[in-house]
């Protein structure tokens, strides 16, 4: 590989966009980010950021990029047309329909226990019924990779795991054979392939070398994987928007809300809650959160029992679409009550490490924290009085994770395996 090989990765998370440049000692040379202007369901949003983040990367990096790979939201669905454009807005990851359970277990209950109301299949039930089955759905990740290509056949394995692609057969279930959608699916291929050079109008517009390679990425949790660089006998817990727990095991474990995705040749499980830092976001300000940590003793109990979910539904450590959050009693003390929604976070991520050992997964020995959580050191020594794991901190952005995977892999042979298949 060349001295000068250089790597963009991009990841779309819940809340906005980071971008990194690696090189091909995985050195961060550039990273920024941004929010988006309205929300995750708006993919003008996605479209603008990466824009804006891409024109402002220097230019002595840009024209020696040679790679680069795409991160997003591991479940949040768009419907398009069969050429890319999208109809009508993304549903989010976090959204659950209830009243698909029935049709989905009929479906698929012998071949994937794992999907239920809260997977892509009921998002992709969804938005036929609206819009019909003459349509493409293309989860965050794979679109603005066809985006980049002006090419939206394909779709990268780990964003396809939650609309029932087996990873270990390489292949649609059955039952979906049976499917009056099944045209609207993406070829899958797997993470580290190349798929193409970016489309030359895109190249142009971002001033990026037309060589330029777009490689199939993963989900935005497994970019904060790797960009942790982490042992086998490590956890990962990403504390985003969601909070996210990973760990490298043997062979796949099965089990509702349990994912397991295969990564750089291993294999990596875990859950996502959709409990974390975004209910944070909704009492106080990001400077609140700061000043109120301060007068918090991590060490004793709040006393308060809350379940912090943004909204009604939970896919893990339990999954229960109806399952109600529990945001009070609010006591008079703002910083009394940042303790208790710590405290709840903190549970819902003890209750998923015991989740994952009760599948027969070995508790790590030691847990590694990224997200913009990791920072806060308060809860970090909440979390690990109600863990009982040591908690290490990572700074490295996910978006340097996903970056990697240009630098880990020979995409080229890889590329012509995947697409004669």
């Amino acid at each position: 590989m060349l001295n000068n090989h250089l790597s963009l990765g991009i990841d779309l998370g819940s809340s906005g966009v980071r971008i990194a440049v690696i090189n091909n000692k995985r050195d961060l040379l550039h990273t920024s980010s941004i929010k988006y202007s309205r929300s995750l369901e708006e993919w003008e949003d996605w479209i603008e950021c990466c824009l804006r983040l891409i024109i402002d990367i220097p230019k002595d990096l840009k024209e020696k990029l040679i790679t680069c790979a795409i991160a997003g939201t591991s479940g949040t669905l768009l419907a398009c047309k069969e050429n890319g454009i999208p109809i009508g807005k993304a549903l989010p990851y976090y959204l659950s329909f209830p009243e698909h359970s029935k049709e989905i277990s009929a479906l698929f209950i012998k071949e994937c226990p794992g999907l239920s109301s809260s997977s892509s299949v009921a998002r992709a039930i969804r938005l036929t019924s609206i819009f019909g089955n003459e349509l493409i759905l293309r989860h965050q990740a794979d679109w603005i990779s066809g985006w980049l290509l002006n090419n939206w056949e394909y779709g990268e394995e780990a964003n396809n795991l939650r609309m029932g692609w087996d990873i270990s057969k390489s292949s649609w279930p059955k039952a979906f054979e049976n499917l009056s959608w099944k045209k609207s699916l993406p070829k899958v291929v797997p993470s580290g392939t190349i798929l193409g050079e970016i489309s030359t109008k895109i190249a142009t517009e971002l001033s990026l070398p037309k060589s330029l390679k777009i490689v199939a990425g993963t989900t935005d949790s497994n970019a904060g994987v790797l960009a942790t660089f982490s042992k086998k006998n490590e956890g990962i817990t990403i504390l985003g928007s969601t909070i996210v727990i990973k760990k490298f095991v043997n062979s796949p474990i099965e089990g509702k809300g349990i994912s397991n995705h295969k990564l750089l040749g291993n294999w990596l499980c875990g859950g996502a809650s959709n409990s974390g830092g975004s209910i944070l976001l909704k009492f106080f300000t990001q400077k609140e959160i700061e000043e109120l940590s301060k007068q918090i003793n991590p060490l004793s109990s709040s006393g308060i029992d809350l379940l912090p979910l943004s909204s009604r539904g939970e896919r893990f450590p339990v999954d229960d679409p109806n399952l109600e959050p529990k945001l009070g009693p609010r006591p008079v003390s703002d910083s009394l009550y940042l303790h208790a929604l710590l405290e709840g976070l903190a549970k819902t991520e003890a209750k998923g490490w015991q989740k994952l050992s009760e599948f027969g997964v070995k508790l790590p020995s030691q847990i590694i924290t990224i997200g913009g959580g990791a920072k806060n050191l308060t809860w970090k020594k909440i979390r690990e009085r109600e863990i009982g794991i040591p908690i290490k901190i990572c700074n490295r952005p996910p978006a340097m994770g996903v970056a990697s995977i240009g630098l880990n892999n020979d995409p080229k042979k890889q590329h012509t395996k995947s697409l004669e298949n």
